[in-house]
């Protein structure tokens, strides 16, 4: 009997205290993990591993990366134990090829993973493993490499990926009612339309939204992860966004999931 693929994921996953929260954006991430198909493995794709060339993570057991400082004691007790997966890392390596794909046995998972995946499978029981972001390569590049991935989902592996489709930290406000600038909703409203329409060329040159790109993606890596899950989409999935909004006046918590039946929201 044939099996649905696997759905593919991108969450916004702003900032790192969302793994210790509990608000709509965390919920609706529980929610994900209740109602999506069980994975055999998890491929996740972060902003916070950028790398020159493209590496993958091959340890047996992944250590709870803490790569952010100025947080309270108790994020830093946060350990999110799931099992890597060697053998799949050797799998993808094979099939990106001729591309040139590093083993790398240390990297774990950083808090752009664990502080989602604490929310979506508390029991850390899915073995999960990293692909890094080649910070050298053009935005083709990643959303190429998201369609030779694509394989993936028909063997029982959730290709996740986590950034924010906004993130300008030098724009940050705090405050308990904030105003999010015209530039920020513009492009997250840009992209969200973009992703309903099937339209994967105006998220490849983000860029050519002018001044409203520029401020909401000052820096490529959190917005990249977002290629991936669009280049190992299909014209046959449904499209659905679990969660959105902006938080802290640039931070978009848009999250996508591509999946041949609705799962969620």
């Amino acid at each position: 009997m044939s099996q649905q693929p696997m759905p593919t994921l991108f969450i916004g996953h702003g900032s790192p205290m969302n793994a210790l929260e509990d608000n709509a954006h965390t919920r609706a991430w529980c929610r994900l993990g209740e109602q999506l198909p069980k994975p055999r493995a998890i491929l996740a794709i972060s902003a916070h591993w950028y790398t020159r060339g493209t590496e993958i993570a091959a340890a047996e057991k992944p250590a709870t990366l803490h790569d952010f400082h100025g947080f309270p004691p108790a994020l830093y007790e946060c350990d999110y134990p799931a099992p890597g997966a060697p053998d799949l890392a050797r799998e993808i390596q094979e099939l990106l090829q001729p591309l040139n794909v590093e083993l790398d046995d240390n990297w774990g998972l950083d808090h752009g993973i664990w502080s989602v995946l604490m929310h979506m499978y508390p029991q850390a029981g899915i073995p999960t493993l990293q692909l890094s972001i080649d910070a050298t390569k053009p935005a083709e590049f990643h959303y190429e490499l998201g369609r030779q991935l694509r394989p993936l989902r028909d063997r029982g592996v959730l290709i996740l990926a986590s950034g924010n489709v906004v993130h300008n930290l030098a724009q940050v406000t705090w405050g308990e009612r904030v105003a999010v600038p015209a530039w920020a909703e513009n492009f997250n409203a840009l992209i969200r339309d973009a992703l309903a329409r099937g339209d994967h060329r105006s998220l490849i040159h983000y860029q050519l939204a002018g001044h409203d790109a520029r401020l909401a993606v000052p820096t490529p890596e959190h917005f990249l992860p977002l290629l991936y899950v669009a280049g190992a989409s299909s014209e046959k999935d449904n499209v659905t966004f679990p969660t959105d909004g902006i938080e802290l006046g640039t931070i978009s918590m848009l999250s996508v999931m591509f999946a041949r039946q609705t799962a969620t929201q």
